[in-house]
């Protein structure tokens, strides 16, 4: 890709001209690799494989994996020895995700010239989040950068864990219901019409219940890829309601309150408060800074709104504990009762981590009963819808053999 370029030598000398490279960010760091700070970078051609080369990277992403696995690789370079700016030069040419490339490549330029890790990590904060910026500039400062970022990986790993876990257990109720709206469409469409010409010769007067099988059956039998439509845009707009920021507080209060998922939703909640506040204070940031990142990891309304409580108490001089100890409709006595016990001993971080790791147990143990409890669940609705629609064809079968007998 062909690229015009505005730079300023070291003599303060401005200079223009045309190079070639894979993108801006290479372009860059070749220019400072030559003495030059680049003042403007602009594109000059573009064939039709450098636009879709673009637009993809626009739309790509960096899994939550591929993070873990360069933290990782990252932790074990520096460990090795290897100078920062060769050990992400060598991830770079190891990865095969657009996006991160660039990422490294921008990153790499900005360690040569003279930034630290985390301020060029922070230029990227779609990717790396507030948590990982701050473990990172901790990890600096304390000299231990190798450590923080090991510990950024488990971090990351355990909340990547229970997140599939959660999401795993939703998969089988997620595709029996759809099944169900796909089955129960092409029934109406092809079942119900056959059964309602039947009545029709008949001259049966039909209940209401069965009148409503007949009408839905002819609607989706005349216009069934009309229905699919309707349905997938309705499947759409619910999707998108649920994600609108207006519902997320009704969404959380309900995950607070319905019986199968409640005790979940606050283990879960309680596991990721312990584990971020333990981590940020394993890399030396401050009590307060990591509450507030907290309040980013913790995405419940309810629970953000407590640690903003136990941030205010703790700048009054109150005992961070005090909080949790207010809101056990939330956190589980043992969250207040551990963090107190940490608070006298000075060994906070040491017990938030013991919390995390058994709340995280509790947890996985009950999203591998999840499925278990929601299956006789679906069979009870699955088995209400084929009742309805049996005694709403059938019922009428019946009043034709009582006019024959």
């Amino acid at each position: 890709m062909l690229f015009g370029y505005n730079a300023k030598s070291k003599t303060g000398e401005i200079t223009e001209g045309t190079l070639d490279a894979t993108d801006r960010f290479s372009l860059a760091h070749d220019l400072r690799s030559r003495g030059y700070t680049p003042l403007s970078i602009t594109e000059r051609n573009k064939n039709l494989g450098d636009k879709f080369s673009s637009f993809s990277n626009i739309f790509s992403r960096v899994k939550v994996s591929e993070q873990i696995i360069f933290t990782k690789n990252l932790s074990g370079m520096i460990r090795a020895g290897l100078a920062l700016s060769r050990a992400l030069s060598v991830l770079k040419k190891q990865t095969k995700n657009k996006k991160l490339g660039a990422i490294l490549t921008s990153v790499t330029a900005d360690i040569d010239s003279g930034e630290t890790l985390s301020s060029a990590l922070a230029k990227f904060p779609d990717v790396f989040s507030k948590l990982f910026i701050s473990m990172t500039r901790a990890g600096e400062e304390s000299g231990n950068l190798a450590g923080a970022l090991s510990d950024i990986a488990i971090n990351l790993e355990k909340s990547n864990s229970l997140t599939k876990k959660i999401r795993g257990a939703l998969i089988y109720p997620g595709v029996i219901m759809s099944a169900m709206v796909i089955i129960g469409i092409l029934m109406f469409a092809f079942v119900v019409p056959t059964l309602a010409n039947t009545f029709k010769s008949l001259g049966v007067t039909l209940p209401l219940s069965t009148r409503m099988l007949i009408f839905f059956g002819n609607f989706f039998s005349h216009n069934l890829i009309l229905s699919f439509v309707i349905v997938f845009v309705a499947a759409f707009l619910l999707y998108s309601t649920f994600r609108a920021k207006f519902m997320g507080k009704y969404i959380d209060f309900v995950l607070l309150k319905f019986p199968v998922v409640k005790n979940l939703t606050k283990e879960l909640n309680t596991a990721r408060t312990a584990r971020t506040i333990s981590s940020l204070l394993f890399s030396g940031v401050s009590i307060t800074r990591a509450i507030e990142i907290t309040e980013d990891v913790v995405q419940n309304i309810y629970y953000k709104r407590v640690l903003t409580e136990a941030k205010t108490a703790i700048e009054k001089g109150a005992p961070f504990s005090q909080a949790f100890e207010e809101h056990t409709e939330l956190y589980p006595i043992m969250m207040s009762e551990m963090i107190e016990v940490g608070e006298e001993t000075g060994k906070l971080s040491d017990m938030l981590l013991q919390i995390a790791l058994f709340y995280e147990e509790e947890v996985e143990n009950k999203t591998k009963n999840l499925s278990t409890i929601i299956e006789p669940m679906l069979m009870i609705i699955i088995g209400a819808g084929v009742g309805f629609f049996a005694i709403s064809m059938i019922s009428p079968l019946y009043t034709i053999l009582g006019s024959i007998n």
